[in-house]
Formats: structure tokens, sequence, C-alpha cells
């Protein structure tokens, strides 16, 4: 046997009672009540993991705590855990009769990322003087998970005498012994994975979302990001075209009102000039007439003068005419 396989290392990935109970995984029948217990259970499917109303939140954004001291408050594990991401939900586990602490907590945090830089960072950590213990939600997660009030769990104490391998803080071990793989098939127990251990210091990283969930749920941000950039894109356009509309109208309402003020200054212009000019010519017509009546009165006036004037010369011509022959023949009868 090589020396390096007594450093390598396994973890499980789904739950079994049995196997759970084994320091390599390869044991066939329950080594305590607790087991036989919690295989009964698992068996008869008497217990429902998702059948806890309080379990709420994403489960792949959620981690467990446990280890916390009983003095530790909601308020104090928020703080804590809040340098690892934003917490969207904590919910502390409480004695159901007294109230008090049981000493474990579940954290869901906004997004995955954040979850497993917690996962990562923050297991064996210090809050309250105690060194806490940081998994992924197996509850939720883990197929055929049994919890530890029904024989169950991983973990434990050894003083406990309920040891449960397979864990993040105690993982099976290599075999070192032939590995039975008939009888772990007929249990339905998955055989060590040989040829593909870890060592003791890897960190096993927590079960990520179904790459069909994944891609569909990619594909729906993609497409919803894409309805609301074309939504956002044909609103800005629809945006942009009214007030284009609205300025062309606004543009052609106030070349229309220009032109139309233009041209009824010219009709009022043209108006006014042809007022001035019938006028004017009223004017002038009315001093022509004015003129010229009184150019034929002043001619009529005139005429009447120099007719007047003839009718005196030719009425003094006579009378001297009639005086001259009175004078002749007064004359001529002083001759006789």
């Amino acid at each position: 046997m090589s020396g390096s396989k007594l450093n390598a290392v396994f973890y499980a990935q789904s739950y079994h009672p049995i196997q759970a109970g084994s320091i390599d995984g390869t044991d066939i029948l329950p080594h305590d009540n607790a087991v036989y217990r919690a295989h009964l259970c698992s068996s008869a499917g008497l217990y429902d993991p998702l059948g806890d109303p309080k379990v709420i939140g994403d489960p792949y954004c959620t981690v467990f705590v446990g280890r916390l001291s009983h003095f530790t408050t909601e308020d104090t594990l928020r703080k804590a855990m809040s340098k690892y991401g934003r917490v969207r939900n904590l919910r502390l586990v409480r004695h159901i009769v007294t109230g008090a602490s049981r000493g474990y907590a579940f954290v869901e945090f906004e997004t995955e990322r954040e979850m497993r830089r917690a996962y990562k960072d923050a297991h064996h950590s210090i809050i309250d003087d105690s060194e806490v213990m940081v998994d992924y939600n197996r509850q939720q997660l883990m197929p055929g998970w049994i919890p530890r009030r029904l024989g169950g769990g991983l973990g434990g104490k050894k003083e406990s005498g309920q040891l449960r391998f397979g864990g993040r803080e105690k993982p099976f071990r290599a075999p070192l012994r032939p590995i039975p793989f008939d009888e772990l098939k007929r249990l339905g127990i998955p055989p060590p994975p040989e040829g593909r251990y870890m060592s003791r210091f890897q960190d096993p990283s927590p079960p990520r979302r179904g790459r069909s969930s994944v891609d569909r749920e990619e594909r729906s941000q993609s497409m919803d990001g894409q309805e609301r950039t074309h939504n956002r894109n044909t609103q800005d356009h629809k945006e942009r075209y009214h007030k284009r509309n609205s300025i062309d109208r606004e543009e052609h309402s106030h070349r229309r009102s220009s032109v139309e003020r233009e041209e009824h200054y010219g009709k009022r212009t043209s108006m006014e000039r042809d007022n001035r000019s019938s006028s004017m010519t009223s004017s002038v017509r009315e001093e022509r007439y004015h003129k010229r009546s009184s150019s034929d009165r002043a001619s009529k006036r005139s005429s009447e003068e120099k007719d007047e004037r003839s009718y005196k010369r030719h009425k003094h011509s006579n009378h001297s005419n009639r005086y001259d022959s009175r004078s002749s023949s007064h004359d001529l009868s002083y001759d006789y």
C-alpha cells in the first residue's frame, strides 16, 4: 500500500446511513442503533427534507453554520457573515420551548458567488469566541439526507459515539482493504472513487446548479435582457420619433405661421399701398378736378371780362360815332 493513499480522502455525493457510519465508506452493516434507525427512516421514506415550512430561500445561495455559541444572536451572526456578501435571509434555529439557540443557523446570500465565498472563507472562523463550521445546505441539496435527530447527520464528536463520515469535517479515508463492490451495489451504496481521491487539505466544492437549469436561467435572463433592451430601444425609438414629429410639427407650424404672417403682412402692405394709391389717385383726381374747375372758372371769368370790355369798347365807339355825327351835322347847319 503506497504512503500517499494514507492521506487520500473522498467525500460523499449522496447520503446513505450505513456508509455514513463507516470510516472508509465500505461498511455494509449498521454498527450502532442510531445508524439502524436512520437506515429505517431512509428505507421507509419517513423523512421529507423539503417538508419543513421554515425552510425558505434558494438552497444554492444558502450555507449551514454550525458550532455557534449559545450567546450568538441574529444580529451578531448577520454582522459576521456580511463580510462575505449581502445577506438576504438568516434563520437562527432555536429551541421550540425555551427559545434558546440550538447552536446552528442557515444564512442565505444574494448570489451563489457570495455563498461560495462564505463557504470557503468563513469555515473555521471565530464568532463570539467559538470556531464555527460552515457547509452547504445538505438538507435540500444532498440526495438521501437524514438529519442528526433521526440518527443521521455528519461529523459529531468521538465522545458521543455517533461519528458520521463523508462530510467536510470528517471525510472518508481511502480504503485500506478490498472493496466489496457487489454488497455495496446491492445496498445502493456508491463505492469509493478509486483513482480520484483528494488530499485532506483540499476543500470539496459545493454542488452547482444543473447545466440545463443554469442554461435555462441564463437563456431566460438573456431573453429577458434582450426583450428589455428591445423594449427600451423601441420605446426610445418611439420617443425620438414622437419628439422628431413634434419638432417637425412645431417647425412646420412656425414656418407656416411665419409664412402666413408674411403673406398677411404682404397683403396688408399691398392693401395699404392700394389704399394709399387709391387715396392718392382720388386726391390727385380731385386736385386736378379742382384745378380744372378753377381754370375753367378763371377762363370763363376772363372771357366774360373780355366780352364785357369788348362790349364796353363797342358801346363807347358807338357813342363816340353818334357824337361825331351829331357834331358834324351841327357844324353843317352852321354852314348854311
